[in-house]
């Protein structure tokens, strides 16, 4: 009988995300859960969107723009680029696998942080591609970008970067991604994974990726309404890059990628800034309170730039992961 599916769905992992609030009030009688463990926006999304999803509802049984052309405008103006760099997808993730299948093939290498995102690794899998995972330092959590450099070679197509790095909260400073520029190969895309970058800007050392594109043309920029905006259950995601990679990757695409209510909910967020400040300066004062009550159990966690915090509880997650739900908290075990 013929092999039903590719060699590699044999050996692909899946991506585990945060345990959903309905499946732990049901499993432990609960009425009020708290969930911390998808980084999602606890002020909820921008009443802006919610607005435009309201005035949207009774046209949804219209297909949706497939070019995202009054979106893809809005981004260009606000990000000061050309909507034909901007690649709008359903969440930050349908991006990241375009991006694998449009450029990665067998024989083909990436180079990731460990931890780091599991999708990079994820969509190279489905490819067929080697991952290169070079351990984060042992000191502070942040990448080792010096052994991350010794590893790529002739075979690398894609050196990921996850800007703050999810899951410790790291950044790569300004001073550190313009040495990676600076020694990467040209032919190599640099993938800016800024999915937090809302969070993180209030950060003097944090660099805009944006930046880094503008003389760098391998470079792809990832953004997302996720977190800032609130939006994560609409899935709007984007990315910023050159003309010839948009229009490539473009072709990995599926026709109606981001729906219609979802087009007008993040239209509608971009420019809510009132949100945006509010939902910064929440996540600031929460962190706050976490690292004050880290200390005083002196507890070693990384000073987090966005809007969720790493900490080391020193017994195990797993446990601590068990008993926090029947509280009705929620978060990642490590």
């Amino acid at each position: 009988m013929k092999k039903l599916f590719r060699k590699e769905m044999e050996t692909l992992e899946s991506y585990v995300p945060g345990k959903p609030i309905e499946d732990v009030m049901r499993e432990f009688g609960l009425t009020r859960v708290v969930k911390l463990a998808s980084n999602e926006n606890p002020l909820g999304p921008s009443p802006k969107a919610v607005e435009a999803i309201k005035s949207e509802a009774d046209h949804i049984n219209i297909y949706p723009d497939p070019g995202m052309v009054e979106l893809k405008a809005a981004l260009a103006k606000k990000h000061g680029v050309t909507p034909e760099q901007i690649l709008c997808s359903n969440g930050g993730e349908a991006a990241i696998q375009m991006v694998s299948i449009s450029m990665l093939a067998e024989g083909d290498e990436i180079v990731v942080g460990d931890p780091s995102f599991s999708l990079y690794d994820i969509g190279a899998q489905l490819m067929g591609a080697t991952i290169r995972r070079i351990a984060l330092r042992e000191d502070d959590f942040n990448y080792d970008l010096e052994a991350m450099l010794d590893a790529v070679n002739e075979k690398t197509k894609i050196f990921y970067l996850c800007n703050p790095n999810n899951p410790t909260g790291t950044i790569v400073t300004k001073d550190d991604l313009q040495m990676v520029v600076d020694r990467l190969p040209e032919d190599v895309v640099l993938f800016l994974d800024e999915a937090y970058f809302e969070f993180a800007r209030v950060h003097q050392e944090y660099p805009d990726g944006l930046e880094i594109l503008k003389t760098r043309p391998r470079t792809i920029v990832l953004r997302t309404f996720a977190k800032v905006s609130g939006i994560a259950g609409l899935r709007v995601g984007y990315i910023i890059s050159d003309p010839e990679i948009i229009t490539e990757v473009s072709k990995a695409s599926t026709v109606f990628s981001v729906n219609r209510l979802a087009q007008k909910a993040a239209l509608a967020a971009l420019d809510d800034e009132e949100h945006i400040e509010k939902s910064v300066a929440l996540a600031r004062a929460s962190l706050s309170r976490m690292m004050e009550y880290f200390d005083q159990r002196r507890w070693r966690y990384i000073k987090a730039a966005g809007n969720f915090i790493f900490v080391d509880v020193g017994t195990d997650t797993r446990k601590v992961f068990i008993d926090l739900q029947k509280e009705g908290v929620i978060v990642r075990p490590g």
